[in-house]
């Protein structure tokens, strides 16, 4: 089973008033989603944010956001600059493959040494 992990790619503070308790203590945070397996390890392109108040601790909703807030999201969703999208292969990954390279080879080397006997 595959581990979903959120790496932040772009935090910022944002000094716009929350709907919630009217004070100018906003944190806004951009993740991109990393999933971790046995054999591979992968870097999506799905994006996802997160609007918290740092006094009332309250998740901030987009429909709650004032045009202010709008403006400011729609800003450094510009400038959070995603990783591309990879997947890149595990220790384990190559040591099976080694493994299986190395089962071939010998049953190829017994096959071959079988036969010049008969």
């Amino acid at each position: 089973m595959a581990k979903e992990k959120l790496e932040v790619i772009k935090e910022a503070k944002l000094t716009n008033n929350c709907p919630e308790c009217f004070n100018q203590d906003l944190n806004l945070t951009f993740y991109q989603k990393h999933t971790y397996g046995s054999f591979f390890h992968k870097i999506t392109g799905e994006l996802s944010n997160k609007l918290v108040c740092n006094t009332c601790h309250s998740t901030i909703y987009p429909i709650t956001w004032t045009d202010d807030i709008e403006r400011m999201f729609n800003y450094y969703q510009k400038t959070a600059i995603p990783t591309k999208k990879s997947s890149k292969p595990t220790l384990l990954f190559y040591s099976l493959i080694l493994v299986l390279i190395a089962l071939v080879a010998g049953a190829v080397y017994l096959f071959i040494s079988g036969a010049t006997q008969l």
